[in-house]
């Protein structure tokens, strides 16, 4: 069974890093309409136009919206049925990493930040997707209402080594996870399907200046593959979530970190 993707995809933080890039791949792989999603409306202009140039077959909206706001959320996934219909595939992507600073320094201010976005974020998408996609029919047992891919990390399946002071940003992402857990099995009979990738370090815009100053060469020797991930190898794992081809899985954070927590 080939890796294909159909119906209409809502991605999070779509106008960059692993969010553009897996609109990239959905529209290689038979994706008829996407729904990118981010804050920053320059940057989600620019992925929809490249995005349509490349594949004018495919139907794309830009949608500003503010995953922490619980309002913006609902009105991006009411925008998005109007234009297509349905949700099939839900990806929450956005995220910031918040400045590391140790637990005894940090202000509630700066945890709050980094909360707001990476775990109250995915759950008001979360929560807002599985409502559409409690209303729409069934598709068989491989794709059923719909799927959902929450983008965690493997922070949120192991805890930082020392040098990485990033509380607020590992207690978020163990939070995606226990929230993917959770409603998998809550909807996993309502034929809605829910699952979490959890990546390494990926060469994307939040740590490209630190890649090409060499900062993160440390974090890099921790790594078995020696490297940080491309954001393709990132999206393509995402891409086999939200296909068929994984139709079996419900509720796994499948780690994708060059061996990191091994």
């Amino acid at each position: 069974m080939p890796c294909q993707v159909k119906g209409t995809a809502f991605i999070t933080g779509g106008g960059s890093g692993i969010g553009k890039a897996t609109a990239q791949a959905f529209a290689e792989n038979g994706i008829q309409s996407i729904a990118l999603v981010d804050l920053n409306i320059p940057l989600l202009e620019k992925t929809r136009d490249e995005l349509l140039a490349q594949f004018p077959a495919i139907n794309v909206e830009a949608l500003q919206a503010n995953v922490a706001d619980e309002a913006s959320v609902e009105d991006a996934v009411r925008k998005t049925i109007e234009c297509f219909g349905s949700i099939d595939i839900g990806i929450n992507c956005a995220g910031i990493s918040g400045m590391p600073t140790p637990t005894d320094r940090m202000t509630l201010a700066e945890w709050q930040k980094v909360i707001d976005v990476n775990q109250t974020g995915v759950w008001l998408c979360q929560r807002a997707l599985i409502r559409q996609m409690l209303r729409q029919e069934s598709r068989g047992s491989r794709e059923g209402r719909g799927v959902i891919v929450n983008v965690s990390s493997m922070f949120g399946v192991s805890g930082p080594p020392g040098p990485f002071d990033i509380p607020h940003y590992t207690a978020a992402k163990h939070a995606v996870v226990g929230l993917t857990k959770m409603d998998a099995k809550a909807y996993s009979r309502q034929g809605i399907r829910i699952n979490a990738i959890c990546p390494g370090f990926v060469d994307t815009p939040i740590i490209k200046q630190q890649i090409e100053s060499g900062s993160m060469n440390p974090a890099f020797e921790m790594t078995p593959l020696g490297r940080p991930a491309q954001v393709e190898e990132i999206s393509d794992a995402i891409l086999f979530l939200s296909c068929p081809m994984s139709s079996y899985m419900c509720g796994a954070a499948l780690v994708v970190d060059g061996g990191f927590t091994v």
